[in-house]
């Protein structure tokens, strides 16, 4: 009988990547302050937020960034 578990793990595929130094330390970083269990975690959760962020801007929305003096301010994220 195969579980759940084993089901998903047999449709993993393993990717592996060469980064520089400062991409790792990067990595790094953005795993200690979002306090992920591991750089796959932090990979997994920036496609998310990077697809995501890639449709709205499809869509035509525009992002905006509120300052701690509350104004709000256009953030650019694509340009082209």
């Amino acid at each position: 009988m195969t579980t759940r578990y084993q089901s998903e793990k047999k449709d993993l595929k393993r990717v592996q990547m060469d980064m520089p130094p400062k991409s790792v330390a990067r990595l790094r970083h953005l795993q200690e302050v979002t306090e992920a269990s591991s750089y796959a975690e932090v990979v997994r959760n920036a496609l998310r937020l990077y697809e995501a962020l890639i449709e709205e801007a499809e869509n035509g929305s525009e992002f905006l960034i509120r300052r701690e003096n509350g104004e709000p301010i256009k953030f650019t994220i694509f340009s082209g």
